[in-house]
């Protein structure tokens, strides 16, 4: 039994090291983002944002947090521009 509970916190940790590995905060995701693009082509590409605010019909998105993230200015639900912080 306790080789069974290693053996999961073992694939447990993998699993969360692997999904750490693959975030979807990365250069090459951040330039495959284009002015003009659905909001749900953004979404497609970066995952659901972690904030929105919007303002008389203007949404700006953030994907991550204020060291490491992507910023998305949508009009109309279309890509109007964007930015990244800490990216590798």
């Amino acid at each position: 039994m306790r080789k069974l509970t290693r053996l999961f916190a073992v694939a447990l940790l993998s699993g969360l090291f692997f999904v750490a590995g693959c975030s979807k905060l990365s250069m090459e995701n951040y330039a495959r983002l284009k002015v003009g693009m659905e909001y749900s082509e953004v979404i497609g590409i970066l995952g659901s944002p972690d904030t929105c605010s919007d303002a008389m019909g203007v949404k700006n998105c953030v994907w991550g947090e204020e060291a490491r993230n992507i910023t998305v200015l949508f009009l109309a639900d279309k890509t109007m521009a964007f930015t990244s912080t800490g990216l590798k």
